[in-house]
């Protein structure tokens, strides 16, 4: 009864204290590893090469969060440009493209203002912007030449857990799936082509942050 006893003090210790790091009126920045994988699906010709891909890429992410209320709170991810080589099984690697994907989420924080364990779900909306995008000398072997990607407009979720150190510090973890639909444009043999093309990615980020 005694080791009970010990182990329910333990656990109630953990989950809460006087941390209040996330608190109405309160911002917050988090920093870390951000991992994008794509679940990427293609059509017109790039559809039908014998698969297409998309590689993962890890960048610098950073979030800023508002709490505007002890469990409401309003986060932007940024992060470093992402780097993802295109191809097909048909002709490997054929293009780089770079993206930056910023998404804004509302967010329900669970538990209240005094908890140091604080999971999360969050809604929202995701911008991407593509650019410095190129055919590799693979691509332009095979007579592509003049590769654009759409910018996108899509939905995104989100689920987290942060973990308060004390009132300053805090380390995370949060997983977001985004929807990204766009459009490659490029040339094959001098004809313009209109591909349709699906990333939708999970992006995982873990961080530290700080109370501002």
């Amino acid at each position: 009864m005694k080791k009970f006893t010990v182990a329910a003090l333990a656990l109630t210790t953990l989950l809460s204290g006087s941390a209040h790091a996330h608190e109405a009126g309160e911002f917050f920045m988090r920093a870390g590893p951000a991992t994008v994988r794509p679940t990427e699906g293609a059509g017109g010709t790039l559809g039908h090469l014998n698969g297409f891909d998309v590689s993962n890429n890890t960048q610098l992410g950073l979030t800023f969060t508002y709490m505007a209320t002890d469990n409401i709170g309003v986060e932007l991810l940024a992060a470093t440009p992402f780097r993802h080589k295109v191809g097909t099984g048909t002709t490997g690697d054929i293009a780089t493209v770079h993206l930056l994907p910023p998404t804004l989420m509302a967010q329900w924080y669970f538990g209240d203002s005094s908890s140091k364990v604080r999971p999360y779900v969050g809604v929202g909306v995701n911008y991407t912007t593509f650019f410095d995008n190129d055919f590799n000398d693979n691509g332009k072997n095979a007579g592509l030449s003049d590769l654009s990607f759409k910018d996108s407009w899509g939905a995104a979720g989100q689920v987290g857990v942060d973990y308060l150190i004390n009132r300053d510090w805090l380390i995370g973890a949060s997983v977001w799936y985004m929807d990204i639909d766009t459009t490659a444009n490029y040339k094959m043999g001098g004809v313009q082509h209109h591909d349709s093309v699906r990333l939708d990615p999970w992006v995982f980020m873990f961080s530290a942050g700080y109370r501002f």
